[in-house]
């Protein structure tokens, strides 16, 4: 299945030429795509406009043309804009994804990005690293939220990260913890969602990661093996839950789209 669109130009002039709306999909290393979040928004008729970053492909200055904005994981800290310098960028696109209610969605270290970008803070973890499934609990707003409200109690995430946000924007309004992270998703305004999890991600990417980064985990006091096997465990569950939730987001994306003409 093709889920992106190659683009043609500097400000993704082509992006939206055939097909369905397009999202735009920052990409900031290469073993972490879009996954199942990008299957799954290609099943509600939405297209991937994919600037790979770390390959110096040129951000657009604005959301123009775009229906959505996808924001993705990576190993750079939030605040480096030395080993990561297409991050004021993307800092910039997300406050403006906001401010016009462009709907947005940040994942692990595209959640941290919004959380900085808009007024909160992150932080190295003190417990070290959060890896493997882990299950979440809801929040009081998750309950009536149009991504996250079918997300059940309990249900697993995959997880690997070393950083999480210790402060939220003003204004954001959390909607799942953990027993260990507890600001695992938030929502910001109407239309901007951030999660620390990764729901693009299955078995066999958590194995990937586990391979580049296991040494570092076990100098953690971490287990990349026992990890790796809780996330393919889970991985069904994973799958059913975290797909329901990238086509809810997928359907905010398409009613923007409609309401905008796109």
């Amino acid at each position: 299945m093709t889920t992106e669109t190659r683009r043609t130009g500097a400000a993704g002039t082509g992006a939206a030429e055939h097909g369905g709306p397009a999202v735009l999909v920052v990409q900031h290393e290469e073993d972490a795509g879009p996954g199942l979040v990008g299957e799954h928004l290609v099943r509600t008729g939405l297209r991937l406009d994919v600037v790979r970053a770390w390959k110096c492909e040129a951000l657009p200055e604005s959301l123009d043309g775009h229906a959505g904005l996808l924001v993705l994981g990576g190993s750079a800290n939030c605040e480096d804009d030395e080993a990561a310098p297409w991050l004021p960028r993307v800092r910039a696109l997300v406050r403006e994804a906001v401010a016009g209610e462009v709907p947005l969605l940040g994942i692990c270290l595209g959640g941290q990005i919004v959380a900085q970008a808009l007024g909160g803070s992150v932080a190295r973890r003190p417990r070290g690293p959060e890896v493997g499934a882990v299950p979440l609990r809801r929040l009081s707003a998750a309950g009536g939220d149009p991504v996250l409200g079918g997300v059940p109690e309990g249900a697993p995430a995959a997880q690997w990260h070393w950083d999480e946000v210790d402060r939220l924007p003003a204004g954001a309004v959390p909607l799942l913890t953990g027993d260990d992270c507890p600001y695992q998703a938030f929502r910001v305004g109407g239309a901007a969602w951030a999660v620390q999890f990764h729901p693009e991600a299955g078995a066999e990417t958590v194995a990937a990661w586990a391979a580049a980064d296991g040494e570092q985990l076990r100098s953690e006091g971490g287990d990349p093996g026992a990890a790796v096997a809780s996330v393919r465990e889970a991985e069904p569950e994973l799958r059913a839950v975290w797909g329901a939730v990238s086509e809810a987001w997928g359907t905010v994306v398409r009613a923007h789209a409609d309401a905008r003409g796109l």
